[in-house]
C-alpha cells in the first residue's frame, strides 16, 4: 500500500509565507494564519512543502489505509487560497451560505481574496470544524 507523501515537517511556517511571491496572497495568508491559530488554539505546522496545518489526527479507512493528517489548514496556491476542512463541508451549509464569495470542493474552500469573505463567519467555520475533530487528535 502506498504511503501518504504529505507529512508534517519541521520547516518554518514564517519562512514559507515569506517566500510567497504574490504580496497580496502573502498578506491574506498571514490573516488566515492568525485567525486559524486563534480559532483552533493550536500552533501551525508545515505539511509537505506548501500546506500549513493545525492539529493532527489519525485516520483508518475500511480498506486498511491509514495515516495522519491535520485537523484544518490552508495553502496559498497560485490560483487561490485553499482552505482544508477535515470531514468535508456537508455539515456547514448554513455557515457557507453566509461566508461570502468562494468555491468549494468536498473538503476544501477556494477563496480568491480575504475581502471576499466574512471573517467572523470564517472563524466560526474553523472553530466548529476543528472542535468536532479535537477528540481524535494524536
Amino acid at each position: 500500500m502506498a504511503e501518504l507523501k504529505t507529512k508534517e515537517t519541521d520547516e518554518s511556517v514564517d519562512a514559507f509565507l515569506d517566500g510567497v511571491a504574490d504580496e497580496k496572497k502573502r498578506d491574506d495568508s498571514r490573516v488566515i494564519l492568525d485567525l486559524m491559530k486563534g480559532a483552533t488554539g493550536m500552533e501551525p505546522r508545515m505539511w509537505g512543502s506548501s500546506m500549513i496545518g493545525f492539529g493532527q489526527y489519525h485516520y483508518v479507512y475500511e480498506s486498511g489505509r491509514e495515516g495522519d493528517w491535520f485537523i484544518t489548514g490552508f495553502s496559498p496556491r497560485k490560483a487561490n487560497l485553499t482552505i482544508y476542512i477535515t470531514g468535508g463541508l456537508c455539515n456547514y451549509e448554513e455557515l457557507l451560505k453566509k461566508l461570502g464569495k468562494h468555491r468549494q470542493g468536498k473538503g476544501c474552500l477556494y477563496i480568491n481574496r480575504i475581502e471576499d469573505i466574512d471573517l467572523a463567519v470564517f472563524r466560526e467555520l474553523i472553530e466548529t470544524s476543528a472542535a468536532s475533530h479535537k477528540n481524535t487528535e494524536t
